[in-house]
């Protein structure tokens, strides 16, 4: 099974550390490819991509709430942003939860500093990107953001997710914890990242079980991931799949590269 785009991570840029959770770079040779599956992402992705022909665009991916299955692309070079919770409001002017399942043209949308980062980004090689980015937002973005709501969204976003060892934090003890009431805490949610903060821990717990499925018994894999039980986690993994796990992975396709996070919805 061939991988549809190759793609590599890139270093991010320490002026951007406190914006941008991840970069990617993908191309394609142009040669055949086999279908490809678009996996459930809480992220918000700045996505610049040029097309065989040379025409280059900018482009912004929402939130992913459910995977989805596809055919093979055309051929495209790509570089992409995966910005970090509490970016998408400062950076595109819009919060996150606008953007959910969506696929929208940066200059299309209305803020005008949005609108001025496409008209820079036109044109560019994905290799110029990053170095413009870093260039730009530090100065740009700090004016526009509340950091005191970013801090809580991070610490909230860090307490949900599923590491090795660690399970996600229950959200009525999150948000005690955090000194916020459940209802600021899904608000903050909201706007930041897009989803509820239940659905960003199903989300998270599905691709932590995605991560780590050759590592033991799917009893062992439930247990460890958080669920209650392994009934329970084919359920969750069934509903953001479409499928059940055994039958996913007995029928995997590759996971989309970054370019292939601009298939039509």
């Amino acid at each position: 099974m061939t991988s549809p785009l190759p793609e590599q991570a890139l270093a991010t840029p320490e002026s951007l550390r406190s914006w941008v959770a991840g970069i990617e770079a993908g191309s394609s040779d142009g040669s055949a490819r086999e279908p490809f599956t678009r996996l459930p992402d809480a992220a918000t992705k700045l996505v610049v991509r040029v097309e065989g022909d040379g025409t280059s665009d900018a482009l912004v991916v929402g939130p992913r709430t459910r995977a989805s299955y596809h055919a093979s692309e055309r051929v495209v070079s790509c570089v992409q942003v995966r910005l970090g919770p509490g970016t998408a409001r400062p950076l595109l002017g819009v919060p996150a939860l606008e953007l959910v399942g969506r696929i929208v043209r940066l200059g299309a949308l209305p803020d005008a500093s949005a609108r001025q980062l496409a008209r820079e980004l036109k044109g560019l090689e994905p290799a110029e990107v990053v170095g413009h980015l870093a260039e730009v937002l530090p100065e740009r973005l700090p004016a526009r953001t509340d950091q005191g709501r970013r801090e809580v969204l991070r610490a909230a976003v860090e307490a949900l997710s599923t590491t090795a060892g660690r399970t996600p934090a229950p959200i009525h003890d999150l948000a005690r914890r955090l000194a916020v009431s459940e209802r600021q805490l899904r608000n903050l949610f909201a706007e930041g990242v897009g989803v509820s903060p239940k659905h960003f821990a199903r989300i998270d717990r599905v691709r932590h079980v995605l991560a780590h499925a050759a590592e033991g018994s799917w009893a062992g894999l439930a247990a460890s991931t958080g669920y209650y039980d392994q009934s329970h986690m084919t359920a969750d993994f069934r509903t953001l799949m479409g499928v059940p796990p055994t039958s996913y992975f007995n029928g995997r396709l590759p996971d989309a590269g970054p370019c292939q996070a601009l298939t039509r919805i």
